[in-house]
């Protein structure tokens, strides 16, 4: 039974150390930068566009955050570089073949795979689900993955 008068409690046992620090998972980091909307934390949906720094961002969300010019508006850290709508790129996303994503049932029902991508390479195929990384051309919009860019070297579109 313990602690009965027979026992001397150790040190270990009566002082608790510092409590460790969580990590932030890594997948799931993942999957909310590639898959949900950096302002809105919504899921992404066409348009999408993107800022200089990578992050993806609905286009509505865009527009309603450029418009909403109250004083009492809470400072988004995510979108504060973003002054205009000159400052965002739209993108033009492939559609994965392999991704059935809402075309199934949308009651709740099914099993969501997130580590299948919505998105792919037009080039080499490879999926939009932050494994790999990619880039997006300034100029048109179009997304390639970065692997794809150096078998291509070069800064035109392939389009």
């Amino acid at each position: 039974m313990g602690c009965d008068g027979g026992t001397i409690p150790k040190r270990h046992e009566l002082v608790k150390g510092p409590r460790k620090v969580e990590k932030v998972d890594k997948v799931a980091e993942l999957v909310a930068r590639w898959f949900y909307c950096a302002l809105s934390q919504e899921k992404l949906r066409r348009p999408i566009v993107a800022c200089e720094l990578g992050r993806l961002y609905n286009k509505d969300a865009i527009i309603e955050f450029l418009l909403d010019k109250s004083p009492d508006k809470t400072p988004m850290e995510s979108a504060s570089h973003i002054k205009s709508i000159k400052n965002v790129t739209e993108l033009n996303l492939v559609d994965n073949p392999a991704w059935s994503g809402d075309k199934e049932s949308i009651k709740g029902d099914k099993y969501d795979d997130l580590q299948c991508a919505h998105f792919i390479c037009p080039v080499v195929g490879l999926e939009m689900n932050g494994r790999h990384r990619f880039c997006f051309l300034r100029s048109c919009g179009c997304v390639f993955s970065e692997r794809a860019l150096k078998e291509i070297k070069s800064e035109v579109c392939h389009k």
